[in-house]
């Protein structure tokens, strides 16, 4: 009987062993992202698996092993340059291990979140990465850890819910962005976050939601205390989900005596709102008003001026979230740990100094 072609049929992970010259066990770790190779030797297996166009077997994997080789991740918002280049670096740690990636959108919304779960969760997913859309209703969270899922945290964390998480330094950013316009000699900062609020004024920092959104804020707080600002509460604005409540917000913030004469912006979709905001009253920036923004997305470097940006490495973090909860997947027995990846503050030319009649 005549033999097959072998373009006809699946390529095993002993093809590729062949191919690569190394043994079936050594193929297997490199192509399941377990264990410890050389460089040398995943380099020689993961050229063997291009060449010969191998594909795991998800559904004998599945069989043999109880796993899907599925990883679901659970965003606030695909829309934010934030949450994209996270699932990038994520799905390139993953794509790499031998997984797959399944992603769900919550629009920050505690229900779509809570239905996202449900639905990966039925689907078998072998873990989960999920960016909470409140950081005080955990109960979804606590459910995933009942059924043996492990779970990493992106962008924000929960201390009690006892899982590994990946966030920026969000506190000292906000600090140091603060501390840079204090320098510049600022005495009225304004901070605009598009966190939603049934008021867009801040009445007490500790009752935020959002971890991340949270610890901006005190960054920004506790920086201006240090430098003696009274009342540096009165400029923090929540609220900016769109358009038009930003402009409303940006317009309410205007009417405040002292004016502000700098502001920092939540992130790159704030940012942008905020800019157009103010090119609509028809100020300058910085002549008029000086402005920082989260993440330095392709937009802050094309404006007249570009803008100074809370540089964060989204693509790290998303590698890192993605990391942590493959090496839990090949049961690795780690102690919980919260991840803080620093960020640095690229200067470009939105800051200077106040107006001379707002120097008080």
């Amino acid at each position: 009987m005549e033999e097959p072609l072998a373009s006809k049929r699946s390529v095993t992970v002993a093809d590729v062993a062949r191919a690569a010259k190394v043994s079936k066990a050594t193929a297997a770790r490199v192509l399941g992202g377990y264990g410890v190779v050389s460089d040398k030797i995943r380099a020689q297996v993961t050229a063997a698996a291009a060449a010969l166009e191998y594909r795991p077997n998800e559904l004998a994997r599945s069989m043999t092993t109880g796993k899907s080789g599925i990883i679901g991740v659970v965003v606030g918002d695909i829309e934010n340059a934030f949450f994209s280049l996270a699932v990038r670096g994520i799905s390139d740690v993953a794509r790499m291990a031998g997984f797959n990636v399944i992603i769900a959108n919550s629009g920050e919304e505690l229900e779509a979140e809570k239905s996202a779960v449900d639905l990966l969760i039925g689907k078998r997913v072998d873990g989960l990465i999920v960016t909470p859309a409140r950081c005080d209703r955990m109960e979804h969270l606590r459910d995933i850890r009942r059924v043996g899922v492990p779970l990493v945290l992106f962008d924000r964390s929960i201390p009690e819910l006892g899982v590994d998480s990946v966030t920026g330094d969000d506190f000292d950013a906000a600090a140091t962005a603060t501390r840079y316009l204090l320098d510049a000699g600022h005495r009225h900062i304004a901070y605009i976050s598009a966190m939603d609020a049934a008021d867009e004024r801040l009445t007490d920092s500790r009752e935020l939601s959002n971890s991340a959104v949270r610890e901006r804020v005190e960054g920004v707080l506790k920086a201006q205390a240090a430098a003696g600002i009274e009342d540096p509460q009165r400029y923090v604005r929540l609220g900016a989900t769109d358009q038009a409540r930003t402009d409303a917000v940006v317009k309410h913030l205007l009417q405040e005596m002292p004016v502000p004469t700098a502001l920092v912006a939540s992130d790159s979709l704030v940012g942008l709102r905020v800019f157009k905001s103010l090119q609509a009253l028809g100020l300058s920036i910085p002549a008029d008003i000086s402005m920082i923004s989260f993440l330095d997305a392709d937009w802050t470097t094309v404006t007249t001026p570009p803008i100074t940006v809370v540089d964060q490495p989204v693509y790290e973090m998303g590698k890192k979230a993605a990391e942590r909860l493959i090496s839990r997947l090949n049961g690795r027995d780690m102690p919980v740990e919260r991840t803080a990846v620093k960020t640095s503050l690229i200067k470009r030319g939105s800051v200077a100094s106040p107006p001379h009649s707002s120097e008080q």
